[in-house]
């Protein structure tokens, strides 16, 4: 399977690094080409990882046919904006995909996208990583009814990424998992953003409820002086911590305490017990692994089997919408407290 990277930025040169290490490896891909508008970036990429440079999507595939060795797959890791024109050029020459996260731009794009993989049978996975986050994975089996989720992701400034807010930078991973554990269409929206070192909103906080009585909070900043990316969310008798950096998963049970009636409860209070003695704290066991190469993993195997990706279209497009939405309640709420002119 021969694959591309267009896009030689940070993300990009991230993919190129996976895709070298999954060569190597043994996996029956092969790192094909690179492309970029920057013929510095390009070179630089190139020259790192030793395959051909290309300005343009349409060079890469004249010379794949010229050449006679197909382009099956790429990853797509340009600005937001230019995702749906890089998208539809690509799908165009037979080309599946692996699309940064967010998948566009705005609902518009990204309906072009979903309708151009329908009309060619192509394979389109949005890069939510944090999807294939060790811990995200295991927590999957310990859902029941979360009802509260409060979510952290901080992070220092960096220039990369100013073309979008912080709510589609950071805080869209969050939203897709907490859209896929809630399991529920949102019904109403706060939010409150304010730009600090950049013309976008940098940070963020968000309230959410749920059409089924769940309610998430989350906090999302791009000029933190601390890296923090942590979930933590309670459903009945248990309450779950999980840190995506460090890929840990704690899990307290209070199910036998929460057996117990209120005179049972002092009556372990007065002979000296302590209701805490009917809780259960565990750390759940967790398989490391980088999120992004099981990701592209994921994506590959997908391709070769035709198969339905892990995330799809649809759950890139409602994420968006999602983000969209939060932008548009961020903005309201700036004028009608005079940050913004009307």
């Amino acid at each position: 399977m021969r694959v591309v990277v267009v896009g030689a930025g940070v993300f990009g040169r991230n993919h190129l690094r996976v895709y070298r290490e999954l060569e190597s490896a043994g996996y029956p891909v092969e790192l094909a080409a690179v492309v970029d508008p920057d013929p510095d970036a390009g070179a630089r990429a190139a020259q790192e990882y030793g395959v051909p440079t290309f300005t343009s999507v349409d060079k890469c595939m004249q010379d794949a046919r010229f050449t006679a060795r197909p382009i099956h797959a790429a990853s797509v890791c340009v600005p937001t904006v230019a995702h749906a024109k890089v998208a539809q050029e690509l799908m165009a020459c037979g080309v599946d995909l692996l699309v940064e996260k967010p998948i566009a731009a705005s609902l518009a794009d990204a309906d072009a996208i979903a309708h151009g993989a329908r009309e060619r049978g192509r394979i389109v996975q949005p890069g939510h990583l944090e999807r294939f986050n060790p811990a995200v994975c295991a927590v999957r089996g310990l859902l029941n009814r979360p009802m509260f989720f409060e979510v952290h992701r901080l992070s220092v400034f960096t220039p990369r990424s100013l073309d979008v807010d912080v709510v589609l930078d950071l805080m869209i991973h969050d939203l897709d998992i907490v859209l896929t554990l809630a399991n529920s269409s949102v019904r109403e929206v706060r939010a409150v953003g304010l730009p600090v070192l950049s013309q976008k909103v940098d940070i963020a906080n968000v309230r959410l409820e749920f059409e089924n009585g769940c309610v998430a909070n989350f906090t999302a900043s791009r000029v933190s002086t601390e890296r923090v990316r942590k979930m933590r969310f309670f459903q009945p008798h248990q309450y779950l911590s999980l840190d995506f950096a460090r890929q840990d998963l704690l899990l307290i049970d209070v199910t036998a305490a929460a057996g117990l009636d209120i005179a049972q409860l002092a009556a372990m209070a007065g002979s000296g017990g302590h209701p805490s003695a009917g809780m259960s704290l565990r750390k759940v066991p967790v398989e490391a692994g980088e999120p992004l190469r099981l990701e592209i993993e994921s994506f590959l195997n997908a391709v070769r089997e035709r198969a339905k990706p892990e995330v799809t279209v649809e759950e890139g497009r409602a994420a968006l919408a999602l983000a969209l939405e939060i932008n548009a309640a961020v903005a309201a709420h700036a004028r009608r407290t005079g940050l913004i002119s009307r």
